[in-house]
């Protein structure tokens, strides 16, 4: 009995040649196998081909064709050595914004490396990244239900915003879809939130003389929760809420005192937020690194919920292969919070789905942990100009 694979190559198909080497000659492609063929003689098969179909969307670039066959090409894995040899990046007070103000809507600016070296190396990126470092050293052992004793009056709007939004998701059910992503009932859900962004934001901004800061603060929130258009999500969006809370921040509106708060009250509810977006609308996910990702749709709950576990008396970084430990304190920890989602919604051998997570898991502290996802962050999003492109700036974060 011959094997699928015991047959002469025949019938096969020339495939395309390589443009830059004329003089080489055609290869060619089974048309039962898709393999390679080593005859260079032309097919006489012509009620088979596997030529590609014509491209007519003008606004891409054609994908790369390959025979059907082909494994899976998953994304590459990060630079882990350009990673480590970088400095943990440290915590930075906030600058207030001193008058006179010119709000205006913010836009984008980068297009290239060179823009975002020009970022990062101007007081704007270096503070927005101090940012997000003081938050994370602002939880360092800190439990999700523990108290939060300074609470600004935007941190409590922030919180009734947050529970409104997920009500919504409530008042707007998933319409029916055979598609595994993009359920259209998103958009009415964010065409209700730009409708009401700008009042919203009016209403969080509790100084009358900042009133029209509303102008440039409601851009970065409506882009905090995914793209309407191609109904996903990604980490650039989780960095615009995080620029969202900088310029709040940069306002007076947010203080260092509330920075406890801000992760273990607002970041949390954010999350939750997101995860009920994610899994009732089916956002697909923005950019995603596949098994090279933390996740598929974020990074900061990574990074804060490390922060809480460091110095932690039993729970080590390995302890996240334990079901007990992720059943019983998920619910304090973000850390534990993600992992438990990502083993919900990824079947399989956890190893293989989430590799980079598996590695994290053998590095011997949370300390360590902590700082090489702040390094990653910066890497990894902050410094990915697919990611950056969107990132808006206006005069709370200047160009």
């Amino acid at each position: 009995m011959s094997t699928p694979t015991d047959h002469h190559h025949s019938d096969a198909a020339p495939a395309h040649s390589d443009p830059q080497s004329p003089s080489s000659a055609p290869t060619t492609v089974c048309l039962r196998c898709g393999n390679h063929s080593s005859s260079s003689s032309p097919t006489t098969n012509t009620t088979t081909s596997f030529s590609p179909p014509p491209w007519n969307d003008l606004s891409s670039p054609p994908p790369v064709y390959r025979p059907i066959k082909a494994p899976a090409i998953n994304a590459p894995p990060p630079n882990t050595q350009a990673i480590i040899l970088t400095p943990v990046p440290q915590p930075l007070p906030v600058p207030l914004s001193s008058p006179p103000h010119h709000f205006h809507a913010p836009s984008k600016q980068i297009n290239s490396p060179d823009d975002l070296h020009r970022f990062h190396s101007s007081s704007a990126g270096r503070h927005f990244l101090g940012f997000v470092s003081t938050l994370s050293a602002s939880v360092r052992g800190c439990k999700i239900s523990d108290p939060c004793p300074h609470r600004s009056p935007a941190v409590d709007h922030l919180l009734s915003i947050l529970k409104s939004l997920s009500a919504w998701i409530d008042e707007i059910p998933p319409a029916p879809q055979t598609s595994r992503y993009g359920n259209p009932s998103f958009r009415a859900w964010h065409s209700r939130l730009t409708d009401s962004g700008e009042s919203i934001v009016r209403d969080l901004i509790v100084i009358d003389d900042l009133k029209e800061a509303a102008v440039e603060l409601v851009h970065y929130l409506l882009d905090s929760f995914g793209n309407p258009s191609r109904i996903d999500y990604g980490t650039g969006h989780e960095t615009n809420f995080a620029a969202f809370l900088y310029c709040l921040a940069r306002l007076g509106l947010i203080v260092e005192e509330d920075h406890r708060a801000i992760v273990l009250r607002v970041f949390v509810a954010y999350l939750d937020l997101m995860r009920k977006l994610q899994m009732t609308y089916c956002l697909e996910p923005a950019g995603s690194h596949g098994v090279w990702g933390l996740d598929d749709y974020h990074f900061l709950p990574f990074v804060f919920g490390s922060a809480q576990l460091i110095d932690h008396r039993y729970m080590k970084p390995k302890s996240i292969h334990n079901p007990d430990i992720l059943d019983n304190f998920s619910g304090e920890y973000m850390y534990l919070s993600c992992v438990a989602f990502v083993k919900k919604v990824k079947k399989g051998v956890f190893a293989e789905h989430s590799p980079m997570l598996d590695d994290i898991s053998g590095v011997a502290t949370w300390q360590k942990v902590n700082g090489g996802l702040l390094k990653m962050y910066k890497a990894e999003v902050l410094e990915k100009v697919p990611i950056m492109q969107h990132f808006l700036f206006g005069s709370l974060i200047p160009w």
